[in-house]
């Protein structure tokens, strides 16, 4: 994937959060609440026997992240670069997996716009339910993570001075 001209907090976002929580399927698939989802957690457009390659993934996430994540935030939170970068990333993430409407108008949006960094970062953590109950695989993506992948609790924290 070519990252050349992105900002960090996306790079971060993508390398540490984003693929790494969303896995990659190239078959379109119903996801856990029954959304049409292909790629790295790709909901928009997708249909029934869609099928798309690597490069395809790796293009369409990097626009859309940029685009309709990170650009988004930018807006409806005023300070948001120059936030931590850590901060960033996470806000970036659960956007990207919750819709960024639903992080624009959140309590993490709202300490974030007031410099209330720590405070933010553990807002973040609310969205852990899909379909009204709590998700353990959110959770851990909200919090602190597993063996083998940060949790954006833990990077936003990390990255605080």
């Amino acid at each position: 994937m070519a990252l050349a001209g992105i900002t960090s907090a996306v790079t971060l976002s993508l390398g540490v959060l984003i693929k790494p929580w969303e896995g990659r399927e190239l078959h379109a698939y119903r996801d856990i609440v029954g959304v049409w989802t292909i790629c790295d957690g790709e909901t928009k457009g997708v249909k029934p026997g869609m099928v798309k390659t690597n490069a395809e993934c790796d293009a369409m996430l990097l626009r859309r992240v940029e685009q309709d994540f990170y650009r988004p935030l930018t807006v409806c939170i005023p300070n948001f670069k120059e936030l931590p970068l850590s901060l960033q990333a996470s806000l970036v993430s659960a956007g990207y997996n919750v819709g960024v409407g639903a992080i624009c108008n959140s309590t993490a949006a709202r300490l974030a716009k007031a410099d209330d960094h720590r405070a933010a970062c553990h807002a973040v953590t609310r969205f852990n339910r899909a379909g009204g109950k709590v998700v353990r695989g959110l959770k851990l993506r909200r919090e602190y993570g597993d063996a083998s992948r940060i949790g954006e609790l833990e990077l936003c924290l990390a990255g605080l001075k």
